[in-house]
């Protein structure tokens, strides 16, 4: 018994005296890390004030610290960022819809402020700004170095007063400048029309917060339009993205079932798994074709990802963009805020297209009524327009006849222009070869 006591004693000793070595080490850590950045606060502090005292001209201490806070940042990834007050304002005014600029969504490249998309009807698509371009210099001032909340400041700016962007481009012999005049640039994020009657064609451009219920109408127009609707074309070409809940809201649309999107970051909080709803017969069941780009990205390439990996869409187009991190937006006391990366996002099927973006099951890619060689004329480009036909002029006879004459002209017209929404509309035309591509 004296023997089991001792040999229990030590044992008690031995376990005791790794859990002191275990948290001293541990502590020990801690506190290594913590008078490494203490230390490295201190320099911060040294640097600011040799600057403050000995710079050749006068400097404001708050441009500097904005300036440090923003080389932080930057370090991160081209999507986290610093937004002043002003900047945070106008970021929520784009989330509502609306702001003041030229209508194009840009993020950075391997440090090169790159287009992801021109926004449909605004300066920059009217001016023939594509996806993919490279803005090397806002008015004669080089990009190199920008940040992403720099380059947003300099291109927006009241309506009427002019910007001019530097851009070069895959084939373009030298760069090229574009004078831009600013607009209110008011989002129409969702459009809609039919093909054959019965094939439903709808175009979401952003994801802001009214796409969701912009989209609802649309497919309730297309539907009262269709008898009845046996197919339906998704076009996200050129759609940058934009709001994760507008995305999930799109996707539950056409899913009675299923991961629509799931998100993992750092901290337990970030780990979501969003499902679809059974709501009945609210979804909407017909075969449908996704078309997608090199300009799809984010919350359109959630969408794309949920339709393709659940096998309820047949995506067709070309490789998108390839964004797949969430970023939150962490206001701060003096009104400005942070947009931090706090976790990516997979697909169903746990894929993430995180550089990689959405490979379509049918490649197609967009071709065009002719090449300029020298690109001194910008790229003929698809615009609403082309979509929902010409109005007749005032005063024409038998107006009815004449309007569904042009209907049926401007269909056909439409599907000679874009190849891309003449393959989805031939998918759909035979349903049932649709319904064996997704069976496989």
């Amino acid at each position: 018994m004296k023997n089991i006591s001792v040999k229990g004693l030590v044992f008690a000793i031995v376990i005791i005296g790794f859990f002191v070595v275990f948290w001293t080490s541990s502590d020990s850590l801690v506190s290594a890390k913590e008078k490494n950045i203490y230390k490295e606060i201190k320099t911060f502090n040294e640097v600011l004030d040799m600057v403050q005292k000995n710079y050749v001209d006068q400097v404001d201490s708050s441009s500097l610290i904005q300036g440090a806070i923003n080389g932080m940042i930057k370090t991160l990834d081209p999507h986290s960022s610093f937004m002043t007050p002003d900047v945070y304002k106008g970021l929520e005014e784009e989330t509502q819809g609306h702001f003041g600029g030229i209508g194009i969504e840009i993020t950075l490249v391997k440090d090169v402020l790159t287009v992801v998309s021109p926004i449909e009807d605004t300066p920059a698509y009217k001016a023939g700004v594509k996806a993919g371009d490279q803005i090397i210099k806002i008015d004669g001032k080089t990009t190199k170095d920008i940040s992403m909340m720099e380059a947003v400041k300099k291109l927006r700016g009241k309506k009427g007063t002019k910007v001019t962007i530097t851009i070069t481009r895959e084939g373009m012999i030298k760069p090229k400048n574009i004078i831009l005049t600013r607009a209110e640039i008011q989002v129409q994020s969702v459009k809609a029309k039919t093909f054959d009657h019965n094939i439903g064609y709808i175009r979401i451009s952003s994801f802001n917060e009214k796409t969701a219920a912009d989209l609802r109408k649309a497919l309730a127009d297309v539907k009262v339009k269709s008898d009845p609707m046996q197919g339906l074309v998704l076009d996200l070409r050129n759609d940058p993205g934009g709001l994760l809940n507008q995305a999930i809201e799109v996707s539950d649309m056409f899913l009675r079932s299923g991961v629509i999107v799931s998100t993992r970051g750092r901290t337990k909080s970030m780990e979501t798994r969003m499902q679809a709803k059974d709501d009945g017969a609210r979804e909407v069941t017909v075969p449908m074709v996704v078309l997608v780009n090199e300009g799809t990205a984010s919350a359109a390439e959630i969408v794309a990802g949920a339709l393709q990996d659940n096998g309820r869409a047949l995506i067709a187009g070309t490789q998108t963009f390839g964004k797949a991190s969430v970023q939150t937006v962490i206001r701060l006391e003096d009104g400005s805020a942070l947009k931090l990366t706090t976790a990516r996002y997979y697909t169903p099927k746990g894929r993430s297209i995180q550089a990689e973006g959405i490979k379509p099951d049918l490649i197609v890619k967009l071709k065009k009524p002719s090449q300029d060689t020298t690109d001194s004329q910008p790229d003929e480009m698809m615009r609403e327009k082309d979509l929902e036909g010409h109005i007749l002029p005032a005063g024409e006879e038998d107006r009815e006849t004449e309007d569904r004459k042009t209907d049926s002209s401007k269909e056909m017209d439409d599907l000679e222009k874009d190849n891309q929404v003449r393959t989805a509309v031939d998918i759909l035309r035979g349903w049932h070869m649709m319904k064996k591509n997704l069976a496989n």
